[in-house]
């Protein structure tokens, strides 16, 4: 009985060594030395400050700036430590408010456009901190964006393509723009009534 405790306790102690502190230790020294942007939260610096994480949406209202998608987490829209979906069906009479709302919201910041609105513009991603939007979303909101900041349409497109990600390896997913980098990007521009 004795031997049968001793080597339970051993084996515990030896996969607490091991998975516990050893194997932390080395994946993230891997991490650290062949990935550090990415195993430090892909973190975007502004004027030698982080301001966010290229890998979480930010709430955008202005008309100066190109809104992301809806953010369905609690207390307050794109809260990381509360990544979840709103998990309301297509028939919840609470996602056809929230969808109205939104609609609402893109048509009076832009009266003039006509255009049907893309569907990415009005839900919530399944973790409700999608960073990203489809060019077809950059492309319904590009003329308000550019008519709001006094530049040329051309200027902000151009802007848009750099900050535009392709399918992983050319084969997966779908092309992506990261609305908070193209933000950002546009703030930067000279004399365009950047951030206020």
């Amino acid at each position: 009985m004795r031997i049968l405790i001793r080597n339970s306790l051993m084996s515990l102690l030896l996969f607490t060594v091991l998975t516990g502190i050893i194997y932390p230790l080395m994946v993230t020294g891997i991490a650290q030395a062949l990935f550090p942007r990415q195993a430090n939260g892909s973190v975007i610096m502004k004027d030698g400050k982080a301001v966010a994480s290229q890998l979480l949406g930010q709430q955008f209202d202005d008309p100066r700036y190109f809104w992301g998608r809806l953010s369905a987490t609690t207390p307050y829209p794109y809260n990381g430590g509360s990544s979840s979906g709103s998990n309301l069906g297509p028939n919840n009479p609470d996602l056809m408010k929230a969808v109205q709302a939104r609609a609402d919201a893109l048509r009076a910041a832009d009266p003039g456009n006509v255009a049907k609105i893309p569907v990415d513009l009005v839900t919530a991603s399944g973790s409700g901190l999608d960073p990203h939007i489809s060019p077809a979303a950059a492309e319904y909101q590009m003329k308000r964006v550019a008519k709001a900041r006094g530049l040329d349409e051309t200027s902000v497109r151009s802007l848009v393509g750099r900050h535009t990600e392709g399918r992983w390896l050319g084969l997966f997913g779908e092309p992506a723009v990261n609305v908070l980098e193209v933000n950002i990007a546009l703030d930067a521009q000279p004399g365009n009534g950047g951030a206020k």
